[in-house]
């Protein structure tokens, strides 16, 4: 297993542009297409995009933001678009993704991680815990959780 930051491997670029793209269809693709081309040369140290690679094959991905599309623009920083390949579920792997972006944030200074998400159970067991409801602008809301890092 290996992490890639597509900061510090720019020449991943496109296919973690393509991976994000294909796995959040329900995005617009310009959304990754800049966020992630301009986070290589970027002077502030989000945001951070990572592949998870098992043999050279992406199998997963996940970001570190400033904002997740939340109206909480005073917590900050969010993990983001976790995703594993589905028949790589199961086996902890979203673990690996969320360890990086701990580490990351860390030691870019931040004291607490974030992220929102539906799921009930599943981020408790990385130690997020549930802060509250946060809204989209797609006038959605979902739970808020905070890792103390």
């Amino acid at each position: 297993m290996k992490i890639i930051s597509v900061r510090e491997n720019p020449e991943f670029k496109n296919r973690a542009i393509k991976y994000f793209q294909k796995s959040w269809n329900g995005i617009s693709p310009k959304i990754y297409e800049d966020s992630i081309s301009h986070s290589i040369n970027s002077k502030n140290p989000l945001p951070q995009w990572y592949l998870l690679l098992k043999d050279e094959t992406i199998i997963g991905c996940a970001g570190l933001i400033t904002n997740d599309f939340i109206s909480r623009g005073d917590l900050y920083p969010w993990v983001c678009a976790i995703f594993i390949e589905e028949k790589h579920r199961g086996n902890t792997y979203s673990s690996i993704l969320i360890h990086k972006a701990k580490i990351d944030a860390k030691e870019f200074g931040f004291n607490n991680l974030y992220l929102c998400t539906e799921h009930i159970g599943f981020y408790e067991k990385f130690g997020f815990r549930y802060i509250g409801q946060g809204y989209h602008p797609w006038d959605e809301e979902s739970r808020i959780y905070e890792l103390d890092l």
